[in-house]
């Protein structure tokens, strides 16, 4: 048996065996794959500075703030309204945007906060084509103790820039999954004025649960 002189090399063969590869060393990563990773990063690190349950307000700016220029709302309302976005008015188009981002960014900011120690590995993107004007991003947000959850992101090209406007959960495509709900709440009021109200009105029943789950945290010190 040949013995392995170096033991840099025997360090890794070991790292090869066990697939823990320094980072460092992996396959880098491609612009819409960044994109990912430098927002996730962002938002881990500030909401590490918060109590989300205290600040909820603060981690909803946050995440807006780092989410926001990433994601194509325009598009991701239009497929989710799907054949009831071309017959809305500006207005309604308008109305209705607002109130799903807001819904968005309200959940992303709970997901975030309680899964705070994420990490997110990269699936490699097959045949990879820097001139492609679409691309699925795979990935896996890993929890210290958890299963894997699988997300995918469907991202389109702006110029030089990548922006989300679907994302696919553990098989669960957001888009779809909404496009059904609304569709079957319009079709049963005949109204989207009726859907966006209820939108609306959840955000607001969610902002007055965080605020009276702020007022009955203890005073520090009292």
């Amino acid at each position: 048996m040949q013995k392995i002189k170096s033991p840099h090399l025997l360090v890794w063969v070991v790292f090869l065996l066990l697939g823990i590869l320094p980072p460092s060393r992996a396959e880098a990563l491609v612009p819409p794959q960044q994109v990912i990773k430098d927002a996730s990063d962002r938002i881990q690190q500030e909401l590490r500075k918060i109590d989300y349950k205290v600040n909820f307000d603060q981690a909803v700016r946050i995440v807006e703030k780092h989410i926001e220029p990433h994601v194509d709302f325009d598009r991701f309302a239009a497929l989710v309204l799907g054949r009831y976005w071309r017959t809305a008015t500006p207005e309604q188009r308008e109305r209705f945007k607002q109130e799903f981002k807001t819904m968005l960014i309200r959940t992303y900011a709970t997901t975030y906060g309680e899964y705070a120690e994420w990490e997110i590995r990269f699936k490699p993107i097959r045949n990879w084509n820097p001139k492609a004007k679409k691309v699925l991003v795979r990935t896996e947000f890993v929890q210290p103790g958890g299963q894997p959850a699988e997300v995918t992101f469907r991202m389109i090209r702006h110029g030089d820039e990548w922006q989300v406007y679907d994302i696919i959960i553990e098989g669960v495509d957001l888009v779809k999954n909404y496009r059904t709900e609304f569709g079957q709440e319009i079709a049963q009021t005949g109204s989207l004025d009726a859907l966006i109200e209820r939108l609306a009105e959840r955000n607001r029943q969610a902002l007055r649960q965080h605020e009276t789950s702020d007022l009955a945290q203890p005073v520090a010190g009292a």
